[in-house]
């Protein structure tokens, strides 16, 4: 099933479980995704790896400001920004976990041939390229930094 049907379907189970918070960031999600729409035009809607990427930004700007309300001593608005990247955080898919993540590293430099920190675009391309989904590159480039050093 295509993650916009996904968001429809579990839309439609929120508001019939009168949950509105869930709604919300459901609607949240959906009115996003055609802000993404449109703005890809004249080219047909964005796919789902570009909507896994929309995803990705919305959790990491509401992770931003978790931050911010905690400086500020608004827990309200820390739990209101928590509960909205649980809903988002699940439509994307399982992130590796350290142990795969170096793995997957070492390959992309072996295959690469990577040999300093000069070639570190080229072995973050390669690991783009074959893990964008499921690899966090936030989390990748320190490991590649250290992997090349």
């Amino acid at each position: 099933m295509s993650l916009r049907q996904r968001f429809t379907d579990e839309l439609k189970a929120a508001m019939l479980a009168r949950d509105t918070a869930r709604t919300a960031t459901l609607r949240m999600i959906t009115a996003k995704l055609k802000d993404v729409d449109i703005a890809a035009r004249p080219n047909p809607p964005v796919a789902d790896e570009e909507i896994v990427g929309m995803l990705r930004g919305m959790a990491k700007s509401r992770r931003e400001s978790v931050e911010l309300y905690k400086q500020g001593g608004r827990q309200d608005l820390v739990d209101k920004e928590e509960a909205e990247i649980a809903v988002i955080e699940g439509f994307l898919p399982q992130q590796m976990d350290e142990a795969a993540m170096q793995e997957a590293v070492r390959a992309a430099i072996a295959e690469t041939g990577a040999t300093g920190i000069k070639d570190m675009g080229k072995v973050m391309a390669a690991l783009k390229a074959r893990h964008a989904a499921t690899l966090d590159m936030a989390k990748a480039g320190p490991i590649v930094r250290h992997a090349l050093a």
